[in-house]
């Protein structure tokens, strides 16, 4: 969530965590190796770039889920509708 307002070293992102920067080196390479970030060297740092594209297979995996979940649900919905009709009436 960081790098969406803006690029970042190491050192910046770790600012924001209570953990050890090895650890969000780690983390930061598992996001690169994942295509979600990028990092591009500069001079001695390494500058992480938040990669929209990479969260769009994310996004439609997540996507299909909810798909599936509404329909179930719609499903279950009417056929509590159609107990309580039979029940009721």
């Amino acid at each position: 969530m960081h790098l969406c307002a803006r690029d970042m070293t190491i050192g910046e992102v770790t600012e924001h965590f209570s953990i050890t920067r090895a650890a969000v080196k780690k983390h930061l390479t598992i996001l690169e190796e994942g295509q979600l970030i990028s990092v591009q060297a500069s001079g001695r740092e390494r500058i992480n770039h938040l990669e929209p594209l990479g969260l769009k297979s994310v996004s439609d995996w997540i996507n299909h889920f909810n798909q599936f979940w509404d329909e179930r649900l719609l499903d279950l919905q009417r056929a509590v509708e159609d107990h309580e009709r039979t029940n009721n009436g």
